[in-house]
């Protein structure tokens, strides 16, 4: 529907410039509109059974399914610049969290634990939240969107989405695919909007009870402010600087192959992309050859190609952004390797810096672009070090093949996950995606997920004397 005050704005295409759209541009009376429609919608919802709310869940994933191409794919493609390889991950990944969620609204386990007084029992359940606002990135629309929005409507939810202005088509179909599948309309609802005309209001509105935002960490750094005034649940997937560590027993080429996948994939704007690499000395020059190599040799063509590994970056402030990032670098002292500038329009080179000062911008901030930096390390304590020289702690990569030094080293990194023998940006519908430090806090994915967008209750029932 309309915007109440007739706005509306352009939908682009990064890879053309090509306008794909109009929205509308939604302001405080539309928010409010969506929350009070989110609150009746509630009641509906959550009075449903279990198995009704399975139910609807699994028919959106088997609609994703079925229909996802003709849903999605274009869309994704033309709106967020993925890749079309990219963009049936992100549809089947989306059918693997709707069915995830789907089993998680069965299991909302509560408890009972013991009392001294034996004429008291205590039973502990969980209960939804009520209304949770949704602030979605640009990056994944699809899949993160939906991990975002699956498990708390498991919970009996109901959802105020938020989507990034870059890429509200995506968020508009995926909100009519849970319609589709039978959710109640007013359980889910779609604002398409700017932050502070639409996205500050629905975190502001006294009703919404719960914010769940993927991010920066400087909008979750206002979020976590604006919610905690008002004592709301908030769940925070913000930024990384993820670290991959290269040990020494590795192939150096095989290291080369899995960092360049873990960085240069979407073109980097991955908030889990192994953005800083530090390699034992041992194998680091032949390293950074085969990351050269390996990085000149990807295909940056056709979005609808198969080949093409990744596309242009969402818009012009992202791309000033990361070759703002390398210059800063180099200034400092640092080597660019190979990359550092734009391919065409808004592509940019696969970029590898060395040994970037480690106060640059480069090493200590989120670029958020298809730009690593690599460093060498004496030992396997060093590299720790490197890995624990940052105030994000979202994801982490230990590549060896020795379990001992990986374990050695996943117990002392400080990172929500850490992954051996792969790259850092990797994700699984159970698992519990989160970071520590600025790069958030809570964790989503399977029961850790339902759990997050739930109170828990004591209730307590005076059963009176036994008879004798």
């Amino acid at each position: 529907m309309p915007a109440a005050n007739g706005g509306t704005f352009e939908v682009t295409a990064p890879a053309t410039g090509a306008v794909l759209a109009q929205v509308p541009r939604a302001g405080a009376g539309d928010v409010d509109c969506a929350v009070r429609a989110a609150v009746r919608g509630f009641e509906a919802w959550y009075r449903l059974r279990p198995a009704e709310r399975e139910a609807a869940l699994l028919r959106a994933a088997s609609l994703a399914e079925a229909e996802g191409q003709a849903r999605f794919l274009d869309t994704l493609i033309d709106e967020s610049g993925s890749t079309i390889t990219k963009a049936r991950g992100e549809i089947a990944y989306t059918v693997d969290l709707l069915r995830t969620a789907a089993g998680e609204a069965r299991r909302l386990y509560g408890e009972t634990f013991p009392n001294d007084d034996p004429h008291r029992m205590s039973l502990v359940i969980r209960e939804p939240l009520g209304v949770v606002g949704v602030v979605s990135p640009y990056n994944a629309p699809l899949s993160l969107l939906t991990k975002m929005c699956a498990f708390p409507l498991a919970a009996g939810n109901s959802l105020v989405i938020k989507p990034s202005e870059e890429t509200p088509l995506t968020a508009l179909a995926f909100g009519r695919l849970l319609l589709d599948a039978g959710v109640p309309p007013e359980a889910v609802s779609v604002v398409t909007g700017f932050g502070a005309e639409c996205g500050a209001e629905l975190i502001n509105h006294p009703d919404v009870r719960c914010i769940a935002l993927t991010g920066s960490t400087n909008t979750g750094i206002a979020v976590g402010q604006a919610g905690l005034t008002k004592m709301r649940r908030m769940q925070l997937e913000l930024g990384g600087k993820s670290a991959l560590l290269v040990l020494k027993d590795m192939d150096p080429v095989k290291a080369a192959k899995i960092a360049a996948q873990g960085i240069f994939t979407h073109s980097g704007q991955i908030c889990m992309a192994n953005s800083r690499i530090a390699v034992e000395r041992e194998i680091y020059q032949p390293f950074i050859e085969a990351l050269k190599a390996e990085a000149e040799s990807l295909y940056l063509g056709d979005l609808r190609e198969e080949r093409t590994v990744y596309g242009p970056l969402i818009n012009a402030r992202a791309v000033e952004k990361v070759l703002e990032h390398v210059r800063a670098a180099v200034d400092g002292g640092a080597k660019i390797l190979t990359g550092g500038e734009i391919y065409k329009g808004l592509v940019v080179k696969p970029t590898v810096l060395l040994d970037p000062p480690r106060d640059s911008l480069a090493w200590r901030e989120e670029s958020f672009g298809p730009v690593t930096s690599v460093v060498a390390v004496d030992d396997l304590q060093e590299a720790i070090d490197v890995a624990n020289d940052s105030e994000y702690g979202l994801s982490a990569a230990v590549l060896t093949s020795n379990l001992q030094w990986g374990l050695h080293a996943a117990r002392r990194i400080a990172s929500g996950a850490v992954h051996i023998g792969t790259h850092s940006f990797q994700s699984n519908a159970l698992a519990p995606i989160g970071g520590v430090g600025l790069s958030g806090m809570g964790r989503s994915g399977g029961h850790y997920s339902t759990e997050e967008f739930t109170e828990v209750k004591w209730i307590s029932v005076d059963v009176g004397s036994l008879p004798c």
